[in-house]
């Protein structure tokens, strides 16, 4: 269960990773555009908004990859927690103001990547 929730965790950090580039250096490229769902115009008016929103989830992912590689077990887990509920709450407020689906890619692996990670400590292993 422990293997199962560091791949969960490494996978939702991937996602930010992703997010990251797509958003900060694919936003008016053809692939960002058709990602995100946009105009060729809305795109470069907001160009600089996602540049930024992509530098936000990239603080997402690092911490994520310090919870995967943290010396301290529970640290790690700690620290888990708290990037994972990050990635929740910001991927609920994205649902709600600007997709539904939002809630499904960002904040559903996010929230079963905690559970796992809730439930393979709850035995008290590291």
């Amino acid at each position: 269960m422990i293997l199962f929730s560091k791949f969960l965790i490494g996978f939702v950090a991937l996602q930010h990773v992703a997010f990251l580039v797509l958003e900060m250096f694919l936003w008016t490229h053809p692939v960002g555009m058709k990602v995100f769902r946009q105009s060729a115009a809305n795109a470069e008016i907001t160009k600089v908004l996602a540049a930024n929103q992509g530098l936000y989830n990239g603080f997402l992912a690092a911490g994520l990859i310090w919870a995967l590689t943290h010396s301290d077990a529970l640290m790690g887990r700690q620290i888990a927690y708290f990037f994972l509920g990050c990635v929740i709450v910001a991927g609920a407020y994205g649902a709600w103001s600007v997709s539904p689906r939002i809630l499904w890619v960002q904040a559903g692996p996010a929230l079963v990547a905690l559970a796992v990670v809730f439930l393979s400590s709850a035995g008290g292993n590291s």
